[in-house]
């Protein structure tokens, strides 16, 4: 958001009040008329500060954007253009060939992308041509504590049944928890989006419950830590599928507890997030060591092992869950970064 000095002039009217006019520019962006009612709020001996007491969130969304892709682009970068533009808010991307029409892997790696990846996203323009993509969700029709929630519930999920897939050696399982990784990306991209552009505007960001920018850059390492959880898992199904191995049965049964800790952690992590609680997460975080312990009764189980290529799947394993457990440690020393603030004594007046 560019800012812009302005010198206005006091004026008298009537005869009791001072009257200064308000850019022409920021009214229009905010989307207010004559009429409407704006907070006036002192703060500190010389400073106001000036907000809309409604505001029309579409004005957030800048409108449209178009880019051009050559006949020898890759995919993969089309895809990482596209995913650029839907973090930076815009309403319409418009995605065009530089000259004659889109080969078919270009057209369908980026339908793939609206589908899988942009959450809020509708293609309503599909031609070899050209398309059209549009962002129809409301900004606050799914608040960042919701998206956020409902994303670490699917990484858990995954990681759960990555396990009960080595367990029953179910394949069907361990592929459908590879396809979930799609969907907590999804609402990983959505935060980060959300994230811009709170971070452009105060209002937003109150909305949507951040104190201040740096606390949307915090949040934002908060979403990557789940988005790695969610990897973590499909690395586990990924080798079910590739070695179809089955482990023992006392060896699994050391790995699930593993894991029920890891995940336990996990979730008391990010309820000392939500609740804003710094004793609490200060409380949590001595427990990060206590992962260790869990690996190494593992490790003690599967001394009996002889084939390598199992004592390599093991091993894989709990490296995938311990570092699990790193990011809830993660996130609970972001935890206590925002709050520490609230343990500060108060000078005495």
């Amino acid at each position: 958001m560019e800012e812009r000095n302005d010198t206005r002039k006091i004026q008298f009217t009537g005869k009791s009040s001072y009257i200064v006019s308000l850019p022409k520019q920021w009214v229009l962006d905010l989307g207010l008329k004559q009429g409407d009612p704006i907070n006036v709020v002192r703060q500190g001996a010389s400073t106001l500060q000036i907000s809309p007491t409604q505001y029309n969130t579409r004005t957030l969304q800048i409108e449209d954007a178009t880019f051009e892709v050559e006949s020898d682009d890759d995919n993969i970068s089309i895809v990482r253009r596209l995913i650029s533009l839907y973090f930076l808010g815009f309403k319409t991307i418009n995605v065009m060939p530089k000259s004659g029409r889109f080969k078919p892997d270009q057209r369908t790696a980026v339908k793939d992308a609206v589908k899988k990846m942009l959450m809020g996203t509708e293609i309503i323009s599909d031609s070899t041509e050209g398309i059209t993509i549009q962002v129809l969700v409301n900004l606050l029709e799914l608040s960042v504590n919701g998206a956020f929630k409902r994303m670490i519930h699917l990484a858990k999920s995954m990681l759960s049944d990555a396990l009960l897939a080595v367990k029953e050696s179910n394949f069907e399982l361990a592929q459908e928890v590879i396809n979930a990784d799609d969907e907590v990306d999804r609402f990983g991209f959505y935060i980060i989006r959300q994230l811009k552009i709170a971070i452009q505007n105060e209002y937003m960001l109150k909305e949507m419950g951040f104190k201040n920018m740096r606390d949307c850059l915090d949040f934002r390492l908060v979403v990557k830590n789940i988005e790695r959880t969610g990897d973590h898992a499909v690395i586990i199904a990924q080798d079910l599928l590739e070695f179809k191995k089955p482990i023992k049965k006392e060896i699994l049964s050391k790995i699930q507890e593993m894991n029920g800790f890891a995940l336990s952690f996990l979730d008391e992590a990010c309820l000392a997030l939500f609740k804003e609680d710094f004793a609490q997460a200060e409380k949590i975080i001595q427990k990060s060591t206590e992962i260790t312990k869990y690996e190494k009764k593992v490790l003690d189980a599967s001394k009996l092992l002889k084939d390598d290529e199992e004592i390599f799947i093991v091993r894989r394993m709990i490296e995938n869950i311990r570092r699990i457990a790193e990011y809830a440690s993660d996130i609970t020393e972001i935890v206590l970064n925002m709050n520490v603030e609230k343990i500060l004594q108060k000078p005495k007046i």
